[in-house]
């Protein structure tokens, strides 16, 4: 290469280098909120969407000044916005029936202060009102964009479910969804997330399906639960009589504080889901020890029904965000997450006590078996005690 050809190379790579990047887009959001109202009216579904324009990528949004939105200007943005990142991605059902794409109706921006979506008909009118003045200065980022959908349907009685699919507007987003039924009673949800299809107003059935799949799935995979479960029948899993006596001890336990904690009779300090934490590791640890020291078939269900008190709690605590799920079927709801977790531990009993008897009786003695076991959940339940522990001294509990 020419030395002057060279020459000219070097300094066009050392100014690219210094040079600041070009701007191809902005940074997804760390924190989303998404505010979505929900209302049948007559022949159709009214969805009323207010989320941040920040969020909503590829869309050049006209500016002036030190990045204003240009209001002026602004209304076709608004449109692609709206129909780009929001009515692409929520899915409406009627009773059980995919509903249209929805259909804007109305788009206009809002400024951070405005409240107008405290209920719907506040926001409704606020959709359908005069936008905000040409010469508004409001840096774009700050801008709030309220949109207004619509859909037919067969009747405002109908069983409504959403599933808003907006995970991509931000690294989490929360969609707070309300639902206005034709009688005028407003069921509120927080969606963390894509949580997939909600029912709006579910029946008792609906309900019934739903948290006994959570509560099955809760069990399968809380590792905790699953430990204390192993420590709780080794020693006695061939014992039938006494294997049940145990389990349901631990059952009437576990619901006894789950319903307690759903319907509010459980302390609400912040410190408390830890400390339950902690026990549930020193429940899981002490049953460990006992079983290496001396195991006893006719205290093990007491001791069952005790520390299945404490492990209720635990099962309320992933509750906390589900139950507004329920509807107007919270007893419906906690049994059927309760049976859940039921046939969660029965699949587990299925399963673990057949490969602990094959086991003992062709890979090492039963009484070893049961001590290697032991010791090995004990260590490690010593080490979420640790943990835990610390983290509940971080509390003021005095």
């Amino acid at each position: 290469m020419p030395r002057a050809h060279r020459n000219v190379l070097l300094a066009w790579l050392a100014v690219a280098a210094f040079s600041p990047p070009a701007v191809l887009g902005h940074e997804v959001p760390s924190d989303v909120t998404v505010q979505i109202i929900v209302k049948p009216a007559g022949g159709r579904l009214q969805v009323l969407v207010r989320a941040p324009l920040e969020a909503m990528q590829d869309i050049e949004f006209p500016t002036f000044g030190p990045g204003y939105l240009d209001f002026a200007r602004a209304d076709q943005a608004l449109t692609n916005a709206a129909l780009l990142w929001l009515a692409n991605d929520i899915e409406v059902y009627e009773s059980g029936r995919r509903l249209p794409r929805l259909t804007l109706v109305a788009a206009r921006a809002s400024i951070p202060s405005d409240r107008s979506f405290a209920d719907y008909a506040t926001a409704l009118a606020h959709v359908q009102g005069s936008p905000l003045p040409p010469d508004t200065q409001l840096v774009w980022q700050q801008v709030l964009l309220d949109v207004l959908f619509e859909v037919p349907i067969q009747s405002e009685s109908s069983l409504f479910a959403i599933h808003p699919r907006l995970s991509r507007l931000g690294l989490r987003v929360v969609n707070a969804v309300r639902f206005v039924a034709p009688d005028g009673v407003v069921r509120a949800f927080q969606i963390d997330g894509d949580q997939g299809l909600v029912q709006l107003d579910p029946r008792w059935h609906q309900s019934m399906l739903r948290f006994l799949e959570e509560g099955f799935k809760h069990i399968l995979s809380g590792a905790d639960h699953l430990l204390f479960l192993l420590c709780l029948v080794v020693p006695f899993r061939r014992e039938l009589a006494a294997l049940v006596w145990i389990v349901t001890a631990f059952t009437v336990g576990h619901s006894v504080t789950l319903i307690a904690s759903a319907y509010g009779v459980a302390p609400s300090a912040l410190w408390f889901p830890s400390l339950i934490e902690t026990l549930i590791a020193a429940s899981i640890f002490y049953m460990a020890v006992e079983n290496v020291v001396a195991a006893n078939v006719r205290t093990r269900w007491a001791i069952a029904l005790g520390f299945g008190l404490i492990h209720g709690f635990g099962f309320s605590f992933a509750l906390r965000n589900t139950l507004q799920f329920a509807g107007d079927h919270v007893l419906t709801s906690l049994l059927s997450f309760n049976v859940g977790i039921e046939l969660g531990q029965l699949l587990v009993l299925l399963v673990l006590v057949p490969i602990l008897n094959v086991a003992f009786r062709h890979v090492v003695a039963e009484r070893i078996g049961v001590i290697v076991l032991s010791v090995i959940v004990a260590h490690t339940a010593w080490h979420w005690m640790a943990d835990r522990f610390a983290a509940l001294r971080e509390f003021n509990l005095v």
